[in-house]
C-alpha cells in the first residue's frame, strides 16, 4: 500500500466540512495553548507557594545548578553538531564550525511569538549565503535541511520515553514514531511539513516553482534509515536530561533507581514542548507536562522548584550562548593590531 500524496491529502482536506463557528476559538488555537498551560503553571505556583518560598538551596545545591548551566552549554553545542549529522546524511556539505555557530546563534529566537523564528533564520542563510554549507541550496532543500532536524530530535526523545517501562502502553506508543523514519513514511511527511512551512514563512510560491521543475526528487532521493542523524539527536537530548538532572539532585529529590522514571517523565515533557503550537520555546508547556506526569507520585512543590530552576539554567545558557557567538563575531571582524617591522627607529 503506498502511502498518500500531499495532493491527495489536501483534496481529502478540502471535502470536510468546516468546523462550526462556535468552535472556531478567536485568535486560533495557539495563543490559548499558551494560555493554559501558562495558567496550570501559576496556579501551582500560587497553590505551593509558602512551600517553595521555604525551599532553601546549600552551597552543594548551587553547585548543582552551576554544572547543570555548563552541561546545558554542552547540549546546545551537542545540537548544532547533530544538526551538522543530518545535512551530512542529506548529501550537503557542512562546514561544522559554521553549523554550530549558526545553531547557537538562532537558538535564541525560538521564544518570539510563533517559535518558528529561530528555524526562519536557519532557512534563510542556507538559501542566500550557503553558510553553514559549501555552497547555497533551494527552497525545497533547505525547508528539508531545517525540518528533518527537530523532527529526529522529537522521534528519539519519545523513544527514550520507552526506558520508564510499560506505562500503561505508553512506552510502547512511544516507540510507534521510529517507523515515521522509514523513507516510505518519511517522504510524504517532509512534503507536508515542508508545504505547511513554506505557506508560514511566504515561500510557497518559491516551493511551488522549484517542485514543478523537478525539485521534489530531494526527498525520493532519500534512501536508507538516519541511524547517524537518531543517535546525534539522541546524544543531545540526553545532553539536556543530564541538565535536569543536575536540577533535580540541587533539591535532593530521590534520582538513582528512578532515573528512568524521570527520564520518561523528561522526555515527555520535552516532546510536548518541542511539538505544542503556540508555546515559544516550550514555556509553560513543559512545566505543565513535567507536573500533571511526575505529580502523582513526587511532592508537587519540590518538583515544580525542580521545573523552574531547570526553565531557568536552559534559559540563561541561551543568552550566554548567543552572547558568546556574537562576542566571537565582533572579535572577528576587527583588523589585527598593526606591529612595527623590526628595526624601524622607536617613536
Amino acid at each position: 500500500m503506498r502511502p498518500w500524496s500531499p495532493a491527495s491529502l489536501e483534496s481529502l482536506r478540502r471535502r470536510l466540512p468546516s468546523p462550526p463557528k462556535w468552535l472556531v476559538l478567536p485568535g486560533g488555537l495557539r495563543p490559548w495553548i499558551t494560555l493554559g498551560s501558562l495558567g496550570f503553571v501559576m496556579a501551582a505556583l500560587l497553590s505551593h507557594g509558602r512551600q517553595l518560598v521555604q525551599l532553601r538551596l546549600d552551597g552543594q545545591g548551587w553547585l548543582w545548578l552551576v554544572l547543570g548551566v555548563g552541561v546545558s552549554l554542552l547540549s546546545l553545542l551537542i545540537n548544532g553538531v547533530a544538526w551538522g549529522v543530518v545535512l551530512h546524511w542529506l548529501g550537503l556539505r557542512p562546514v561544522w564550525a559554521a553549523v554550530v555557530e549558526l545553531h547557537v546563534a538562532t537558538n535564541l529566537r525560538k521564544f518570539l511569538p510563533g517559535g518558528i523564528w529561530h528555524l526562519a533564520s536557519r532557512l534563510e542563510r542556507l538559501r542566500n549565503e550557503g553558510a553553514p554549507l559549501a555552497a547555497p541550496v533551494g527552497t525545497s532543500m533547505a525547508l528539508v535541511a531545517v525540518l528533518l532536524d527537530p523532527m529526529v530530535a522529537v522521534v528519539a526523545a519519545l523513544a527514550l520515553v520507552s526506558l520508564g517501562g510499560w506505562q500503561g502502553g505508553l512506552g510502547l506508543v512511544c516507540l510507534l514514531p521510529l517507523v515515521l523514519l522509514l523513507p516510505r513514511w518519511l517522504d510524504p511527511l517532509l512534503a507536508r511539513l515542508e508545504r505547511r512551512r513554506a505557506r508560514d514563512l511566504g515561500l510557497e510560491d518559491e516551493l511551488q516553482q522549484e517542485l514543478a521543475q523537478g525539485a521534489d526528487l530531494v526527498r525520493s532521493s532519500l534512501r536508507g534509515y538516519p541511524w547517524q542523524p537518531l543517535l546525534a539527536e539522541l546524544a543531545f537530548v540526553l545532553l539536556r536530561f543530564a541538565a535536569f538532572c543536575c536540577c533535580i539532585q540541587a533539591f535532593d529529590l530521590p534520582l538513582g533507581s528512578d532515573a528512568p522514571v524521570w527520564l520518561a517523565g523528561f522526555a515527555l515533557a520535552w516532546t510536548a514542548g518541542l511539538v505544542v503550537p503556540g508555546a515559544p520555546g516550550g514555556l509553560g508547556v513543559f512545566e505543565a507536562v513535567l507536573l500533571l506526569r511526575m505529580g502523582l507520585t513526587l511532592p508537587e512543590a519540590p518538583l515544580l522548584a525542580v521545573a523552574l530552576s531547570y526553565r531557568l539554567i536552559v534559559t540563561l545558557t541561551d543568552l550566554l550562548a548567543a552572547a558568546l557567538v556574537a562576542l566571537d563575531r565582533r572579535l572577528a571582524r576587527q583588523p589585527p593590531v598593526a606591529t612595527p617591522p623590526s628595526g624601524s627607529p622607536s617613536q
